[in-house]
């Protein structure tokens, strides 16, 4: 594994829940998370958290689905 980060993109939602999308810059964002090889190939997305979601939330909702994100042995 190279790296793993997560992103803000504008998201278009309906008014009822744009309340759980505000980021913390203007408009409505979905935080999106990948993690990518050293060759710079992503080899895992998770995308669809609401903007307000702390990124260690996203990362215990990756680390733990059933085809989540796996870390490999030696890295921690």
């Amino acid at each position: 594994m190279g790296a793993i980060d997560g992103t803000h993109v504008p998201a278009n939602v309906p008014v009822e829940i744009q309340g759980k999308f505000r980021g913390q810059k203007e408009g409505t964002t979905q935080n999106v998370f990948t993690a990518i090889t050293f060759n710079l190939k992503f080899i895992y997305v998770l995308a669809g958290w609401e903007g307000s979601a702390h990124d260690s939330q996203v990362l215990g909702d990756a680390l733990s689905r059933p085809n989540g994100l796996k870390i490999p042995e030696g890295i921690i």
